[in-house]
């Protein structure tokens, strides 16, 4: 199983005029921020929206290897449900997001399933015993896709001190500015680069994925 945390994501609600209540974003609500003195720069739910249609799309997913948090700024910790599908507007991923902060859960309108919840810190409690974590940032080790899955899938195989396989995480930013810092996450083993160039949180993860995806002979 590999797990990905999407970690630092803008997912604020904002009451308006017309009091309803949206997905602060810096499109929207720029004089907003600029009234309670924040840098509408900085609210970029968009990012984590590009990263879970990224998560969501891959064939790692469809073939049910995929576990999906989201941390976002204020600390709240987001699990979803493999089976999830993510709108793929952002207006509506925004109103998805509000629900899913106020009422703490989404669920299924056909069934009982639960797709999205809020759960409770700290997110390691949530690592099954033996996982690996990597954090992804530019100034990590440059490893090319093919030689990343290559040394995390076979690292991971039996290096539990069995013949079982140990699960395998990565760290991704989904802020606008800043980057993953071991320091901040104490289970994080290593810092991986995914290429020499700046890259969108999206695409970072369908390299990752797909270098993963190469060596567990997933098309």
């Amino acid at each position: 199983k590999i797990i990905i945390l999407l970690d630092q994501a803008r997912l604020e609600t904002i009451k308006t005029r017309k009091n309803t209540y949206e997905l602060l974003n810096c499109d929207d609500h720029r004089d907003l921020c600029r009234k309670l003195k924040k840098d509408p720069a900085d609210y970029r739910p968009d990012i984590v929206h590009q990263e879970l249609l990224s998560c969501v799309d891959s064939p790692l997913n469809k073939a049910g290897l995929l576990q999906i948090y989201i941390k976002t700024c204020q600390n709240v910790l987001i699990e979803l449900n493999p089976s999830v599908r993510i709108p793929r507007t952002f207006k509506r991923f925004s109103g998805l997001m509000v629900q899913l902060l106020h009422k703490m859960k989404i669920k299924a309108s056909t069934n009982s399933t639960t797709l999205m919840k809020v759960i409770k810190n700290p997110f390691s409690q949530y690592l099954p015993p033996g996982t690996r974590m990597f954090g992804m940032s530019c100034k990590g080790t440059i490893y090319s896709p093919y030689a990343l899955g290559k040394k995390v899938v076979e690292g991971s195989v039996g290096s539990g001190g069995g013949s079982g396989e140990v699960a395998v995480g990565f760290v991704i930013g989904a802020m606008a500015t800043g980057s993953i810092k071991k320091e901040d996450h104490e289970y994080i083993e290593e810092m991986f680069s995914i290429s020499a160039y700046p890259l969108s949180g999206g695409a970072a993860i369908a390299r990752i994925l797909g270098g993963l995806e190469n060596h567990l002979g997933i098309v």
